[in-house]
Order: C-alpha cells, then sequence, then structure tokens
C-alpha cells in the first residue's frame, strides 16, 4: 500500500497509465482496454446492485473510480486505457445527479450530426461502504451525442463533458447552456410521464430560432395544469424525430421547462407543425386541444 501511495502523489492525482499499478494489484482497478465496439454504452459487467434496475446510480457511493479510454469517434472501439482518477468526497453529488436522469432498458436513438473528431470513452466504477460496486460506461466526443449505462439500465441523456470535467480537474459539475431555455433539462421520471412530479414552476419558451427566445414565468398552479394537460396525452417511445407539414397552420415552437423544489428541471418540446409534436426525448405524443389551449393563454 505504500508504494501505491508514493505513485499517486509522483503522478499529482490524473494518473497517467504509465504510472498505474497493474489491475491484478488492485481489484478495483480500470480494465486496460475498452470493450466496447463504439462510443460509450458499455461497462465490463451489468450492475449488481439494489436499485439499478431504477436508477443509472442508486445509493449513495462513498468512491468514484474514472477511468479514460481517449480515442477518435471514427475508429472507435479497443481504445488502450489513458490514465484514471479517484473521487471521494465528491462520489455522492456525482452519483446524485446521475441518479436524476431518466433511464430506460430499451434503446433511445436521437438524430445527431456526424463531425468527426476526437474522442474520450469512459468507465466510472462507484464503490459502495458495504464493498458493492457499479461501473457507469459513457463518453464525450464533439457530436455530444454518446449514451450512458450501467449495464442494466441506460440514459441518452449527455454527460461527456461533466466527466471530462471530473477527470482533469477532479471536480464533479453538471453545467449546462446559460440560457434554460436551449438546455436539454433531462428528469427521471420522463421515461413514464411527459412531466413528472409537481412542478413548482413552468417557463414557457417561444423559440424562433432567436439567441434569446422570449419567454414567460408561471408559478405552480398554472405548471401543474400544463403538466396534466402533457400526462394526459397518449404518449409513445420517442425516436426523436418528428415530420414537418403536420396539420397545425400554426409553425410556432415551444420549449417548456418545468421546476422542482429539488433536483434538475424537465424539459418538453412542442411544436405545433410537427408530427408527433410533442417529445421530451423519451416520450413523444401528438399535440391535442387542452395543450393548444394553455399555451395560448401561457406563451410569452
Amino acid at each position: 500500500m505504500r508504494w501505491i501511495a508514493v505513485v499517486v502523489a509522483v503522478c499529482a492525482g490524473a494518473v497517467l497509465a504509465a504510472c498505474a499499478p497493474e489491475p491484478r494489484a488492485v481489484p478495483d482497478a480500470c480494465p486496460q482496454r475498452w470493450g466496447g465496439e463504439g462510443i460509450g454504452g458499455w461497462v465490463p459487467a451489468a450492475a449488481d446492485v439494489d436499485g439499478a434496475d431504477e436508477s443509472l446510480v442508486p445509493g449513495s457511493p462513498v468512491r468514484a473510480l474514472i477511468c479514460a479510454y481517449p480515442g477518435t469517434n471514427t475508429d472507435p472501439g479497443g481504445e488502450r486505457l489513458g490514465g484514471s482518477r479517484t473521487l471521494t468526497d465528491q462520489a455522492v453529488a456525482m452519483a446524485r445527479d446521475l441518479a436524476y436522469l431518466p433511464v430506460t432498458t430499451r434503446e433511445v436513438v436521437h438524430a445527431c450530426t456526424a463531425v468527426g473528431g476526437p474522442m474520450t470513452n469512459y468507465l466510472v466504477r462507484f464503490a459502495y461502504p458495504d464493498g458493492s460496486a457499479l461501473w457507469v460506461g459513457s463518453a464525450e466526443e464533439v457530436n455530444s451525442c454518446a449514451g450512458t449505462t450501467n449495464g442494466t439500465v441506460g440514459t441518452p441523456s449527455y454527460v461527456g463533458k461533466a466527466l471530462t470535467t471530473a477527470y482533469r480537474e477532479g471536480t464533479w459539475r453538471m453545467a449546462g447552456p446559460d440560457d434554460p431555455c436551449r438546455a436539454p433539462n433531462d428528469r427521471r421520471g420522463q421515461e413514464d410521464a411527459m412531466v413528472p412530479g409537481e412542478p413548482e414552476w413552468v417557463l414557457v419558451c417561444l423559440d424562433g430560432g432567436e439567441k434569446w427566445p422570449p419567454r414567460r414565468e408561471h408559478g405552480a398552479a398554472a405548471a401543474r395544469e400544463l403538466a396534466a394537460a402533457l400526462d394526459d396525452l397518449d404518449t409513445a417511445p420517442s425516436d426523436g424525430m418528428c415530420q414537418g407539414g403536420g396539420p397545425e397552420a400554426d409553425d410556432r415552437d415551444y420549449r417548456l421547462v418545468f421546476g422542482y423544489a429539488e433536483g434538475p428541471p424537465a424539459g418538453v418540446q412542442v411544436a405545433y407543425d410537427c408530427t408527433p409534436g410533442v417529445d421530451n426525448r423519451m416520450l413523444q405524443a401528438e399535440v391535442d386541444d387542452d395543450v393548444r389551449r394553455l399555451l395560448t393563454r401561457l406563451t410569452p
């Protein structure tokens, strides 16, 4: 153990692969190669922790080992271990933020740009006080379109930049765009309901392509009335796509941001001239008269 401590001190936190001890010396060490064939979405073993079928990272882990596998997105798979970093005091916050993401057992596909460039696959091993552990696999890449999984459930929510910051700086933070009208706003529960739980407020953004779109904020009563109308829609799993030229002559697009007393917001996109016109990235549905009526009243 004294030798390992010296190595960590010499390598100053972000441990180069050449400095890392051999996996056989540390049972919870990083695999020497990324075993997946794609970008993110792979773990060495499926999760065997209570709650892992309902949450990406359940419970309160005490340690998070981040393993980095740099490469390019034009030829992903089989990357060598580039380095590692262990988080302790921030492992709970990291797990909490990942646990708030919506999850599913099905493959979720969204339209992505196809820019070639650098990519880093990541594995994160969350260790618990009772000795159990859980792997999470994800990636950062230039199109911001990598999925994340614990081997049992996965999420399409992108966390690549946050993982890179944690690996390089030892600091975990889920930073989003400066404008909430532009943020993905993914929240756990959106795999089952268009707007989960009981929101405390709603921000109605009129998305016409402006850098800072018009918006109007409403309190709990309006937020819950609009959420109920959206939750009453007949939903289907989202494929991230819609067909233009819908039944509406009105071509307005809305971005709805529902805020809560705790945790991240939930976002819903509403496009009148698209079919299906309502999408929260996990579910999609057709716009109905109740939703139209409420948005007419709440629009900026």
